[in-house]
């Protein structure tokens, strides 16, 4: 062998994925004029000359690697298992001759025992081409996290590669792009957040009035933070004839005006309805997404019934299609499940981002128990993925794609909260499944320059970022620590007691027919009910975040009259029936509000519903505290002195916010960091740590569920939480179904299919509901290669006539084929689809433990897994069946 050949030997292996953007040169191959012809017998459509092409649209991920579908273009029919189409291009090009070598390498003896007429007729068969357009992940399917590590380290061994002084650029620009879109969108969801917070505080306002002097302005900005002023104009002033304040007309204004812009949040939100099939719906679960459960039949014996892919396809005709509204909700359960490499098309598109952030200003200003620091998350997530267009480095990369996602979410709860610390931990806690070390340093910075923006534009006129802020002077007692962790409980309690509330309240009420399929009669009643039953109450009158400052704050004066939460001795049980009433209403009003077809959070409202039982108990220890003074069990509390001298309510309030927002949403340190940074109480992070772990531990005991894992069950995401792990006492072999002749790609005579039988194979995947899932190739039943369905799909829509046409799927050349510099490209025959197949699937043993299987699945971000036996193959196992297990197994123990 000479040196040459040594050369590329070594650089050019079996098993080498491809570069996307190589820049080097490949060593040049004989001349077809210096190829031996005796190999083969040369015919009149044999080429003379290489068709070279310069022409590629997308360099990050090429035609060569396996697995991973392109952006761009569209496929064909991809979600019609049944039909035919197919694109027709048509473009005159010579027989390749790379591929006329690929070829006969790849036959070998079957050349022998076919004959010459084989490849004459493969040929004949021979389709023109167009540039590589392959979709880059379809719709409802979980990305490959393993082939986009491939594609970027070898875009970054190329880039690297080049030593001259535009290399060094080119390599530096090429780092300082993750920190260039971090900055843009933290800058960015600043000037969202900015938008949102001064358009509803003036639309909320609108509900009871106008400024007479500037129509534009808030009731605090038009009377200068004063109660009452003269330039604020009541509707009952503006209506009645008389001009005197009525409180009849008030009501009534203010209950019509709160329907009128909940019911115009919903009509904006209905516009982002997207219908998926209802075949793709066996890619979820078989079930959908209105929470409907499908309960499967079962023989006589109770064992399940396993009905074939295609009765599975026709019984999912008959069931009604998947609908789900993009801008509804929070948004943070879907934002959990992207970033574990689900795909939901459009969910984070430009057009989503700008109907939730102008449905989010009228639902949060028509005074619904909801807030906006959820949906927040998702605009800055919908921010972050748009901006990710600007650099194909992220664009056409979904794992790198994933990273960005991360910040993007941290930098919404920055300035939800104006707690940029908070938002790295929240992301890193709640949204993110996987988080490297330099992807938390830009969350990091993500955060701070949301903050600092937020800080320059100054949206709530008091200078400050926070959603509001409160400073304790008098220390906490050691005596309050039982009331503290009485508190934490109570709280814990309350946050499951409302995931279940919900769960109820979905599948009872929603599943009136009227109500699921009017999803604006139900926005309609909610809103009626809100109006009247908030219009009486000042505590539930208040917009969300004002009233929860106002629970959370100390107090400075008490009045004598009873009037507000500083109240003397006295009056401290009339307070307490107010609150306790407010409770009840508030309390009720979130549980028929959350799920409502419009964008709405339940951090702050939780934080509300806890706040209020927290200033309960702290006024009821309180009065309890000064009572009993003398008791020796209280310290030094006087009674003749302030109330607020010996036990402060206001902490009662945050710890208790704290803990219902963990019982709802599990955080735990995430919340005590933004507690912290809400208060700037270093003394106090104590209590507040104390209550959300306390809390956590309650709420686990009754519910294990977090509202997002109910949202995902009953959405039925094929989502693999990384941070619960089941006991699994069964192999790989309990959960991989039987060998079908239609799964796999039997080459053992021959490396040439009929492109016929590949595409039923392929149609035999979409029925099953395996849009991504992919074709097993076999040679004498040992596993040589893999083609995923989607580039399946797609090399056959690229053939103008499948009947008349074998394809060669040789897996001896692997991803080396096709390595050469984009300008000396040849083309590539339209039969060829080498390029599509993945010549080392990862495979496991039948008798793996589960466990590893889960870590594969999970660490790895697999796709689907290959099953041996013995060295030969048994089956494969997908990501989406592998999820239906756990799902089962919790089900039992459950």
């Amino acid at each position: 062998m000479s040196l040459e050949q040594h050369e590329q030997h070594d650089t050019y292996g079996s098993a080498t994925p491809t570069s996307p953007t190589m820049t080097f040169r490949r060593l040049r191959q004989h001349r077809v004029s210096e190829v031996d012809l005796s190999r083969h017998t040369p015919t009149e459509r044999s080429s003379l000359l290489g068709h070279q092409h310069g022409s590629r649209s997308y360099t990050s991920m090429p035609a060569t690697s396996p697995g991973t579908p392109r952006p761009y273009s569209v496929r064909v029919n991809s979600q019609n298992p049944i039909s035919n189409a197919r694109l027709r291009h048509s473009r005159t090009g010579s027989f390749s001759r790379s591929f006329s070598q690929r070829l006969v390498n790849a036959l070998g003896s079957g050349a022998d025992r076919r004959g010459t007429g084989t490849f004459e007729n493969l040929a004949a068969s021979k389709n023109s081409f167009w540039k590589d357009d392959r979709v880059w992940y379809d719709q409802f399917t979980s990305t490959d996290w393993v082939h986009d590590s491939i594609a970027d380290a070898y875009r970054v061994k190329a880039l690297r590669s080049r030593k001259d002084i535009r290399g060094k650029i080119a390599a530096w620009f090429d780092g300082a792009q993750g920190w260039i879109l971090v900055a843009l969108i933290g800058i960015l969801t600043a000037m969202v957040a900015y938008f949102v917070n001064v358009t509803e505080s003036i639309l909320f306002d609108y509900k009871q009035g106008y400024c007479t002097t500037k129509w534009y302005s808030s009731r605090k900005q038009c009377c200068d933070g004063a109660t009452i002023c003269d330039e604020w104009l009541h509707w009952s002033r503006v209506i009645r004839t008389d001009r005197l304040d009525s409180t009849g007309t008030q009501f009534v204004a203010f209950c019509v005006s709160m329907i009128a812009l909940a019911m115009a949040s919903c009509l904006l939100t209905l516009t982002t309805k997207t219908v998926i099939p209802s075949a793709i719906s066996l890619s979820t679960l078989d079930e959908n997404l209105g929470a409907d459960i499908v309960q499967p039949e079962r023989h006589d014996e109770g064992r399940k019934r396993s009905p074939s892919p295609g009765t599975k396809y026709h019984e999912s005709q008959e069931r009604p299609p998947m609908v789900y509204y993009s801008a509804a909700g929070s948004g943070v359960a879907e934002v959990k499940v992207i970033n574990s490499g689900f795909v939901l098309h459009g969910y984070l598109g430009l057009r989503t981002l700008i109907i939730k952030t102008l449905g989010l200003v009228l639902s949060v200003a028509s005074g619904l128990s909801l807030g906006k620091e959820g949906p927040y998350v998702h605009i800055a997530t919908c921010i972050g993925n748009i901006a990710c267009r600007l650099f194909s480095k992220y664009n056409h990369n979904d794992g790198k794609r994933r990273e960005v996602l991360s910040a993007s979410a941290a930098s919404g709860v920055a300035v939800a909260f104006g707690a940029p610390i908070g938002g790295v931990l929240f992301s890193l806690e709640e949204v993110s499944y996987y988080f490297p070390p330099k992807t938390l340093f830009r969350t990091f910075f993500c955060c701070i320059a949301a903050a600092l923006s937020l800080k320059f534009l100054n949206p709530y006129g008091t200078n400050k970022i926070v959603l509001f802020e409160v400073r304790y002077l008098t220390d906490w007692k050691f005596f309050e620590m039982i009331a503290f962790i009485f508190t934490g409980v109570l709280g814990g309690v309350l946050g499951a007691l409302f995931i279940k509330a919900s769960r109820i309240w979905a599948r009872t009420f929603r599943r009136i027919p009227i109500i699921k399929k009017y999803p604006l009669f139900e926005v309609f009643l909610v809103a009626l009910i809100t109006g009247i039953l908030s219009f009486w109450n000042r505590y539930t009158k208040l917009p969300v975040t004002e009233l929860l400052f106002e629970l959370a704050s100390p107090c400075d004066t008490f009045t004598e009259n009873g009037d507000g939460l500083c109240p003397t001795r006295e009056h401290i049980p009339e307070i307490l029936k107010i609150l306790l009433v407010a409770f009840v209403i508030k309390a009720g009003l979130t549980v028929i509000t959350f799920g409502i077809k419009v964008p709405a959070g339940i951090y702050v409202p939780s934080m509300v519903v806890g706040g209020l039982l927290g200033r309960i108990i702290g006024h009821s220890v309180q009065l309890f505290a000064l009572r009993f003074s003398d008791s020796g069990l209280f310290g030094s509390c006087d009674p003749e002195g302030p109330p607020g001298s010996c036990v402060v309510p206001g902490v009662y309030a945050m710890v208790a916010a704290g803990a219902t927002m963990t019982g709802v949403t599990r955080l735990t340190v995430t919340l005590a960091v933004i507690l912290f940074e809400l208060t700037g109480s270093l003394d106090h992070v104590l209590p507040f740590s104390l209550g959300i772990l306390v809390a956590k531990w309650t709420a686990d005991a009754i519910e294990p569920l977090s509202i997002y894992d109910l949202l995902t069950d009953m959405n039925s995401y094929p989502f693999l939480d990384n941070k619960v792990r089941p006991i699994f006492t069964s192999e790989l072999g309990d959960i991989t179904p039987r060998v079908r002749k239609e799964r796999i790609i039997d080459i053992s005579d021959s490396p040439l299919v009929s492109a016929n039988e590949l595409r039923e194979k392929q149609q035999y995947l979409h029925m099953a509901g395996e849009i991504d899932g992919g074709l097993p190739i076999l040679r004498d039943g040992i596993l040589v290669g893999l083609i995923p369905a989607p580039d399946l799909e797609f090399a056959l829509d690229k053939l103008e006539n499948e009947d008349n046409t074998l394809c060669l799927m040789s897996t001896q050349v692997g991803w080396a084929a096709g390595r050469e510099h984009e300008e000396e490209e040849e083309d590539q025959d339209p039969t060829d689809f080498t390029p599509y197949i993945d010549p080392a699937p990862l495979s496991l043993d039948v008798h793996s433990p589960m466990d590893l299987v889960y870590e594969c699945f999970v660490k790895l971000g697999l796709r689907y897994i290959c099953v041996l036996r013995d060295g030969q193959y048994a089956g494969l196992v997908h990501k989406k069946a592998f999820v239906k297990y756990i799902k089962e197994l919790e089900q039992k123990e459950h």
